[in-house]
């Protein structure tokens, strides 16, 4: 692999604190329109049925999911469905189309068969989400929610991580790193050939996480991928806020495993080193170099 791992940088004005945005867990348009039923909604929940790539899934995917898929038709985010990236226990990522036929990833979170259990535990402490019911539905919908509000933290906070694009129920648009000829492949699955520099911008955007304040709680190779010589990290459906109760376990556990895979690769990684160095406070580091 190329050893080449450009940084991307924060998006200008951005300044993180303790303050977190407002996640809406009402009913949002999908709801109504499985709830309303039109001519037209029909038969776009026919065609969608009759797809190939939907055929098996037609006992997960209700029709409030087609309804959510539906919306982000209308609302130009999906102009055409092509096969599945990847199928999982909790959800499928489809490859699509949007406008100007630009390639995205669309994520479909199966709310019957999804690990409602394993989700409350990421969710419950975390600020966003204080109060939050034990409706199955509704705990699966706000996963999603926190997936595409952690994306666009992660993104202005200057980690690489996909574009989120537009969130309805339990369906996830995001940006396609990779397309099905040429998919990006995860840190798992290569022989890095510069680890070293590679382990120091994983650690930086560990860093940039932790001050934008979020822990993203299951960091490993195999949610690290690699494509065209830029280091992604994926998967931040689970990351939880810096209050949540377990965010330094969490934390520790994401720098146990970062730093054991790097150090297969030859890099020069320490777990307890890298827990320092994300956690590390900035205005203290401020000083030490105006110090030197």
């Amino acid at each position: 692999m190329s050893d080449e791992f450009g940084l991307v940088e924060p998006q200008e004005g951005e300044a993180f604190g303790d303050e977190w945005e407002e996640i809406d867990l009402s009913d949002d348009e999908a709801d109504r329109i499985a709830k309303r039923r039109d001519r037209d909604f029909d038969e776009f929940r026919i065609r969608m049925k009759d797809a190939d790539q939907f055929k098996v899934e037609q006992s997960v995917f209700d029709d409030a999911t087609f309804a959510a898929i539906y919306k982000l038709v209308q609302d130009g985010h999906i102009d055409a469905f092509g096969g599945p990236i990847s199928t999982g226990k909790e959800a499928n990522v489809y490859e699509a189309l949007g406008p100007d036929e630009t390639e995205v990833a669309v994520k479909i979170y199966r709310i019957n068969a999804s690990d409602f259990r394993h989700m409350r535990d990421y969710l419950e402490g975390d600020p966003r989400f204080e109060g939050i019911g034990h409706d199955k539905g509704q705990v699966v919908r706000a996963w999603v929610r926190k997936e595409f509000a952690n994306l666009e933290r992660a993104e202005r906070a200057g980690v690489r991580v996909p574009k989120p694009i537009s969130v309805q129920r339990n369906v996830l648009v995001m940006e396609l790193v990779g397309v099905a000829d040429d998919r990006a492949r995860r840190l798992s699955e290569v022989n890095v050939e510069n680890p070293q520099t590679a382990f120091e911008v994983v650690r930086e955007y560990m860093r940039r996480l932790h001050r934008a304040g979020l822990v993203h709680g299951d960091l490993s190779e195999y949610n690290l991928i690699i494509h065209e010589g830029e280091l992604v990290v994926i998967d931040l459906g689970q990351a939880v806020t810096i209050h949540h109760p377990n965010a330094e376990e969490f934390l520790r556990r994401d720098c146990h495993n970062v730093a054991k895979f790097f150090q297969r690769q030859g890099a020069d990684a320490d777990a307890d080193s890298l827990f320092e160095f994300v956690t590390a406070d900035e205005a203290e580091e401020e000083d030490e170099e105006d110090a030197e």
